[in-house]
């Protein structure tokens, strides 16, 4: 069974009068231990994917089934409980608090998922350590690049050890060195088997996937390997 499979899926919003059709019938799957990326311009329908897939949100119409669970028609809860089990974000922006150090900040899924405090700072402090922050544990976000922040943000996606994890423009925000080191560490989960999906514009970012999907106008325009 795919991990992520749509079926038809369409998403629409309603402004006053207006209807703005942002999926129009989608049909995908996404196998475990896949690094896909999906791609396309601004407004091209990507991001709602991405919404839809990372549990934020459901279909107008259509099937969509994540880790074994149809949430087609899903309440906010069960939405959550998924995305809290199954998923991983790192965002473009970080969204890092900034009053809380690298390790408080990593084990913050942890809280929400009611582990203990002395075996979310263990696990927390691990995964610190794995994506190369073990002697910035006390650190704040003002006291680290980008680079850094991002990894704390990649920290933050894993503590939780979730099936997928999304990047949503991961390397937005830094150089392009710091961006080629944030990539290795995502190609470098998923050798280890980790599912990873990015959301991008830049083609090049798109290449280093294993599978391209390519969005345009709400629907998958081509699939094809880089």
């Amino acid at each position: 069974m795919p991990l992520v499979e749509l079926l038809g899926v369409s998403k629409v919003y309603r402004i006053g009068d207006q209807e703005i059709r942002a999926l129009d019938h989608i049909d995908l799957t996404i196998e475990e231990g896949e690094f896909v990326s999906i791609i396309g311009p601004s407004g091209s329908g990507k991001s709602t994917l991405m919404h839809l897939l990372g549990c934020l949100d459901t279909p107008s119409a259509g099937r969509m089934v994540i880790c074994g669970n149809d949430l087609s028609r899903a309440s906010a809860d069960s939405l959550a409980a998924v995305r809290n089990r199954e998923i991983g974000f790192v965002f473009q922006s970080f969204n890092l608090l900034a009053k809380l150090d690298v390790v408080n900040n990593i084990e913050l899924p942890l809280v929400y998922a009611g582990v203990p405090t002395h075996q979310r700072r263990l696990r927390a402090e691990a995964t610190a350590r794995a994506v190369g922050l073990g002697d910035r544990l006390a650190n704040r976000p003002i006291q680290l690049s980008g680079g850094q922040c991002q990894r704390v943000a990649i920290g933050r996606a894993l503590v939780n050890n979730p099936r997928i994890v999304f990047g949503d423009e991961p390397t937005g925000n830094l150089d392009s060195a710091t961006g080629e080191m944030i990539l290795e560490i995502f190609r470098d989960l998923n050798a280890a088997g980790k599912t990873i999906v990015l959301v991008t514009h830049d083609p090049d970012i798109a290449a280093r996937s294993r599978r391209v999907i390519e969005i345009r106008d709400g629907r998958v325009l081509r699939e094809y390997a880089p």
